[in-house]
């Protein structure tokens, strides 16, 4: 637990009930987070500060959280009579408030709970929760609280460009067209079409052509930049996205957002377009936008980039699968001879004795 000798945040916290019955939290932070005295806590709960440091205990002892993330001590000036004295005080953060609005038995604990319970419903349920009125008001320029709409925004951008995200629009968008049939292999096909075009604009190579430029046993993870949780698999290996920098993934989301969009805004007028105009209006679209267009099919095909890949992973597997064979070798190695040096240790010499003559 550290001492600062600086003052704490000006950060707030407030629990209230709207007109409509409506309960509303809003939280003042500084530095992504506001800090309370127990005092305050139990201020802010309605309780006593000694029932709020006992849950605090709790909370530590529970190994709920941990002191060195949760408490500070700081330097604060308190009026005690006729002197003001500096004193070091005790202050928590925002994450022990959360955990203490939970243990806390008033009338305004269950309201913040009633109100927390309702966000993890709609998160669990939705897979988001959204506060609108802070979204639709940002802080003013130059105020210290920060503003995560750009964030969200980038977020959403990587959501919709996602693989599975965009296929599933693209396919409600191509079904309004005149001569689409999901049964026909053509309508998959063309799918691959418009996402090579798209990865061309970014990238100025077609998904195939990723795949098979990057995909490299000798690299850490592949060449690999984005997977799923944990170690990489061979369904990661084939996916072109996965290959990409943080800048190109952010140009290609933003090139997927827009066409969508544009792309949408065409279907609903409820215009007559037939399959093989989407691929004309895509290119004309990125010309608009000074992005590459690509001119043919690409140099490289699925079948031979898939095969590429997989040819690579299985080296990158084996090397992988030697690699923690030698560490489990030598971490037995290790094992054996601490216990060797415990069993010399532990051996005492024994004494010799001389009887008399």
């Amino acid at each position: 637990m550290s001492k600062k000798l600086l003052p704490p945040s000006e950060g707030e916290v407030l629990i209230y009930q709207t007109d409509d019955g409506k309960l509303k939290l809003d939280v003042r932070l500084e530095n992504e987070t506001v800090w309370l005295t127990q005092q305050l806590m139990a201020e802010l709960f309605q309780t006593t500060q000694q029932n709020i440091s006992q849950h605090i205990q709790n909370i530590y002892s529970e190994d709920e959280l941990a002191p060195t993330a949760t408490h500070k001590k700081f330097l604060s000036v308190r009026q005690e009579g006729s002197r003001q004295v500096q004193r070091a005080l005790d202050f928590y953060n925002l994450d022990m408030i959360i955990s203490v609005g939970y243990r806390v038995k008033s009338l305004i604990a269950t309201r913040f709970r009633i109100w927390a319970t309702q966000r993890l419903k709609e998160y669990i349920v939705k897979g988001f929760v959204m506060d609108d009125e802070r979204l639709k008001n940002p802080p003013v320029p130059g105020s210290p609280v920060p503003d995560y709409f750009d964030e969200m925004l980038a977020r959403i951008r990587d959501i919709r460009a996602s693989e599975r995200r965009m296929y599933l629009r693209v396919k409600e968008i191509f079904a309004m067209a005149a001569d689409y049939e999901p049964s026909r292999p053509e309508a998959a096909k063309f799918f691959s079409i418009i996402q090579n075009k798209l990865h061309f604009a970014a990238t100025g190579l077609t998904a195939p052509e990723l795949v098979r430029a990057r995909a490299d046993h000798l690299l850490p993870n592949m060449g690999l930049t984005n997977w799923k949780a944990g170690e990489v698999r061979k369904t990661d290996v084939t996916i072109a996205k996965n290959y990409l920098s943080e800048e190109e993934i952010d140009e290609l989301n933003r090139i997927v957002v827009m066409w969508l969009d544009f792309a949408e805004d065409q279907a609903r007028r409820r215009k007559q377009v037939f399959m093989k105009d989407w691929e004309q209006k895509l290119d004309d679209f990125l010309r608009f936008n000074d992005r590459r267009v690509l001119p043919n099919a690409g140099g490289v095909s699925r079948k031979t980039a898939e095969e590429h890949a997989g040819a690579e992973y299985e080296q990158f597997a084996q090397r992988r699968r030697e690699d923690k064979e030698s560490q489990g070798e030598a971490e037995s190695i290790k094992q054996l001879e601490a216990a060797a040096r415990q069993l010399t240790e532990g051996k005492k010499p024994v004494g010799k004795t001389r009887g008399r003559k």
